[in-house]
């Protein structure tokens, strides 16, 4: 595999990862479900911190739907925990120069994590290397629901005439508003499906599906990733000279 990939021209400014295959890596071990995504934590920081290392602008990570809910209690509960033990971690890492965004309903969380999710954004705002959009209690049919009702309301109250929705309108009320659709989404695991991720967003992003669970993904992997983004052809519909 040639390293030309890795130069910037090569390189996708947005990747989307369904973080997959926890449960089943645990359970291949013979441990808790909740010992793989302690291990798959982890992996999303280092893969966070080599996107940040090779340029990559933006990365949104799916941990967890609006269909995860109907796990078992238990696992959601290690779920959540998780999630609260990493986002106060990240005050450790000052120096990161990683901005943190949350896509999502936030509605049904508790408080702590709602505070938690709030300052690690408030803090990490003016962080410019790396955007990382983490989806928690999202769904991208949920999404695009929201995003119309909002509009909605502004039709019904006068302050958008229906003639002004257009496909800029409805992004605009997105969660992931002002941030470039996804380029690339890779999906580990060897699942071949979307999982209502990005419904909006990727409808021209390109897809690679491997053959790993998330907590054995390295940085060597999302190289072949990107090695195999590069050397797809992107014509959006069009055809190429």
């Amino acid at each position: 595999m040639k390293k030309e990939f890795l130069q910037p021209e090569y390189l996708p400014q947005h990747i989307g990862i369904i973080m997959d295959g926890n449960g089943r890596w645990a359970k291949k071990r013979g441990l808790p479900r909740s010992a793989g995504h302690k291990k798959g934590a982890n992996v999303f920081g280092e893969i966070a911190r080599y996107c940040r290392d090779i340029g990559i602008r933006y990365l949104t990570v799916y941990a967890f739907s609006t269909e995860n809910w109907s796990r078992p209690e238990s696992e959601v509960r290690e779920l959540m925990s998780l999630l609260k033990q990493y986002l106060r971690d990240t005050k450790k890492y000052k120096d990161e120069n990683i901005k943190l965004l949350f896509l999502g309903d936030r509605s049904v969380l508790d408080d702590d994590l709602r505070s938690l999710m709030f300052e690690a954004e408030q803090g990490s705002r003016n962080n410019t290397a790396l955007t990382v959009c983490m989806a928690i209690n999202y769904g991208g049919r949920d999404e695009i629901r929201n995003a119309v009702q909002q509009i909605a309301r502004k039709v019904q109250n006068g302050s958008l005439a229906v003639e002004d929705i257009d496909e800029t309108c409805i992004s605009n009320h997105l969660y992931t508003a002002n941030i470039p659709d996804p380029d690339v989404i890779i999906r580990p695991s060897g699942e071949k499906r979307s999982s209502n991720f990005l419904a909006w967003q990727s409808a021209y992003s390109e897809y690679v599906f491997m053959d790993i669970l998330w907590p054995d993904f390295t940085t060597d992997d999302l190289n072949s990733a990107l090695w195999e983004y590069s050397k797809r052809s992107r014509r959006f519909g069009g055809v190429l000279e």
